[in-house]
């Protein structure tokens, strides 16, 4: 049976191998080297790590987000136009069914309408 404090040590080991190796650990590293080489270090420090890791800026979230609400409006919008245009297609195409035609016309020729 395997300690407790062995275990714990043996999944932080395995975590940290798994940070290695999908680049976890290098990333941060060279953002966190890239703010220390900074002359003047940034008022937001986090805002300049995530940028770094290639995520975007305040500025830049919060115009996907009004992009995005947008785009939802938009959507609801046609969404319900769709569905007004389908029904005014199915009131069409049951009227047309209701609707005996007398202008159809026979084998020879000659319509329904005329032979009345």
């Amino acid at each position: 049976m395997i300690p407790f404090k062995e275990e714990k040590d043996a999944k932080k080991e395995a975590f940290r191998k798994y940070l290695e190796s999908s680049g976890v650990v290098d990333a941060l590293t060279k953002a966190l080297v890239s703010l220390y080489e900074q002359n003047e270090k940034p008022s937001a420090a986090l805002e300049f790590i995530q940028q770094k890791l290639g995520g975007p800026s305040a500025s830049d979230y919060e115009k996907l987000q009004a992009e995005l609400s947008d785009l939802k409006t938009k959507f609801n919008q046609l969404s319900i136009s769709h569905q007004e245009i389908c029904k005014e297609l199915e009131e069409v195409k049951s009227s047309c069914n209701e609707e005996p035609s007398l202008t159809k016309e026979s084998s020879d020729g000659e319509t329904q309408k005329d032979r009345l």
